[in-house]
């Protein structure tokens, strides 16, 4: 009774002729909220070692530890879920994460080595990519083997779909597009689109 209470309410008011003036002030709160809270993170991650260079557009993303080992551009934008992992000793710039690059939500970033993203870059949600793999040294545990890593370089205004893969080694030419659900294990070149697992370029961009 109570939800069906609730809804009613929630009717009146919407179809109210007050609607769209009480809309108004609560959009410039959320608004206002949210700029103050990605503002805080940009302090609050600072403070922690992390070399960002102007002001990134963050949500509620979460970089756990090796804070030195990341930079991220002025302009970057990191959607809610976002993770930065940075493995092993520190070095700085393990990841580099350019200029008016947009990250959406729950896509990670694993690094041990070095993992560039390039400027204007758009990155889909749920996606995993990293520069180091499990060795798989046969008689051993798969837990117990040293990483085995490669240089990740995806360059500037790369689309990458929604729950895409991206292992060790691979190269993404400038203005690549990457369909949703690809594990990319070799080199795009630019402009091109590819799809598949593993991915295979099917055309180029005219």
């Amino acid at each position: 009774m109570s939800d069906a209470i609730g809804q009613d309410l929630e009717r009146r008011i919407c179809s109210s002729p007050r609607a769209p003036v009480l809309n108004l002030p609560l959009r410039y709160i959320h608004r206002f909220y949210h700029g103050i809270a990605s503002r805080l993170r940009n302090l609050f991650y600072r403070g922690l070692g992390v070399n960002i260079k102007g002001y990134v557009w963050m949500r509620a993303i979460e970089i756990p530890f090796n804070w030195p080992d990341i930079t991220l551009e002025a302009s970057v934008a990191l959607d809610r879920g976002v993770t930065l992992l940075c493995g092993g000793p520190v070095t700085g710039n393990k990841l580099v994460i350019r200029t008016g690059t947009y990250v959406n939500r729950y896509t990670i970033f694993d690094a041990h080595q070095r993992l560039e993203v390039g400027r204007d870059c758009m990155i889909g949600a749920h996606c995993y990519i990293t520069d180091a793999n499990h060795g798989q040294v046969p008689g051993l545990s798969v837990k117990s083997q040293t990483m085995q890593k490669a240089p990740v370089t995806i360059e500037d205004e790369v689309w990458i779909g929604s729950n895409v893969v991206v292992l060790p080694g691979v190269h993404i030419g400038r203005g690549a597009v990457i369909g949703a659900g690809s594990v990319v294990t070799g080199d795009i070149p630019g402009n091109a689109v590819a799809v598949g697992v593993p991915a295979r370029v099917l055309r180029f961009r005219e």
